[in-house]
């Protein structure tokens, strides 16, 4: 039978966020060795389990409620996202995919100015290009705080797309956005 301290340490470290296979490899083994009983465990606080082992990853979700079952109060907390950062991380989604469609590498390393070119097709012609791209790198910020990117040590410059960004940036809603970021570039070539 497995004992809460068992689970413990596994708890504490989904409760905090994301849990990657290459970041913690012995809590990683601890829990697809407990899987089963935390999913019991966390199931009584209506919290569900997100797991997805072929890319290293499992974070805790909030269960919707079931018919007839009350709802619970929310422990996992909804993030409201601006209209730049929500940019950001559907850009960055589209280059994991193109990524994995046509590279062998694992990981998706992108550049501070590489970034910033991306969002800048989509921002409106400013007069002050200074400014535009503070506020790119405010928004890289952000999305480094909400976990989707990670700034590579020794290269500040330099960021890993994480690919848990394809949990929350599914396949179904990337092609619709692509139809969408298609009509407003014709869009902005006819003005």
């Amino acid at each position: 039978m497995v004992q809460l301290p068992d689970l413990a340490p596994v708890l504490i470290a989904l409760f905090k966020g994301v849990l990657y296979q290459d970041q913690h490899a012995e809590l990683w083994q601890s829990l697809l060795r407990l899987a089963a009983p935390l999913r019991d465990h966390i199931g009584l606080l209506g919290l569900e389990l997100m797991l997805d082992e072929s890319e290293g990853y499992a974070y805790l979700r909030q269960r919707d409620p079931q018919e007839g079952e009350e709802e619970l109060p929310r422990l996992v907390q909804r993030r409201q996202l601006s209209y730049p950062v929500s940019l950001l991380l559907a850009l960055l989604r589209k280059q994991l995919a193109e990524h994995d469609a046509g590279s062998g590498e694992l990981r998706l390393i992108l550049s501070r100015d590489q970034i910033v070119d991306l969002v800048q097709l989509f921002a409106r012609d400013s007069t002050n290009e200074a400014r535009l791209v503070d506020r790119i790198d405010a928004d890289i910020n952000r999305v480094v705080e909400l976990g989707f990117l990670r700034k590579l040590r020794g290269q500040e410059d330099h960021f890993e797309v994480l690919r848990i960004l394809k949990a929350f940036i599914d396949a179904q809603w990337l092609a619709e956005l692509e139809h969408h970021l298609s009509a407003y570039r014709a869009h902005l070539a006819d003005i």
